[in-house]
């Protein structure tokens, strides 16, 4: 069985929010239509404490997207985002979310953030999503959302990790491109190994 996972379509990543991905709110309109092609439909959302540990504003004296050690992990630092319970955290409003099976959250550990899906950046922390999936008798994932780079990036290198086939549905992607070029970079390391590019 097939599964689509949808990362981090949450309103601090769309345009004029904390962390907005450029067109990010095109995609939604695109992810509605591809959730009804498959049986499980998912989601994943990032939901960080307020201390969280990638927020350069935790930071004495650290600028936005400076690289640190967190958790004895390289870690970039991001503008607050994603808080709990607030209205940025939640899930683009326009997406159909009625349509999802379960929505898994991440980055609630204050001590590592969590890009992937399925797993902390350590890989010490488990979401849940891969037990879940193969519960479900799923053995592929077609995975879209934002951002290509980040956290769509890493929940398919996990899900390849994790035994399952694994297909990167690039058009309904957006990233963030802090240098020009992250996006091509990010989709031909997905491709290598092992994702199929669609």
């Amino acid at each position: 069985m097939k599964a689509l996972v949808i990362v981090d379509l949450q309103n601090d990543f769309l345009p004029g929010g904390a962390l907005g991905v450029r067109d990010g709110d095109r995609i939604v309109p695109m992810v509605n239509r591809l959730m009804a092609g498959y049986e499980v439909v998912v989601a994943t959302m990032d939901w960080h404490p307020a201390d969280h540990g990638s927020f350069a504003a935790n930071h004495a004296g650290r600028e936005v997207y400076e690289e640190v050690l967190l958790g004895g992990l390289p870690q970039t630092l991001w503008p607050v985002h994603c808080v709990q319970w607030t209205g940025g955290a939640m899930l683009a409003s326009g997406l159909e979310s009625r349509r999802l099976a379960r929505v898994f959250p991440k980055g609630e550990q204050q001590e590592v953030d969590s890009y992937s899906g399925f797993a902390d950046n350590g890989g010490r922390g488990d979401t849940g999503l891969a037990a879940w999936l193969r519960e479900r008798g799923v053995t592929e994932v077609d995975v879209c959302g934002l951002a290509t780079e980040f956290c769509v990036k890493f929940t398919v290198l996990d899900g390849l990790r994790l035994g399952f086939e694994v297909r990167l549905l690039a058009e309904a992607c957006r990233g963030v491109e802090l240098n020009a070029g992250d996006c091509e970079r990010a989709i031909g390391e997905m491709a290598a190994a092992g994702a199929v590019i669609v």
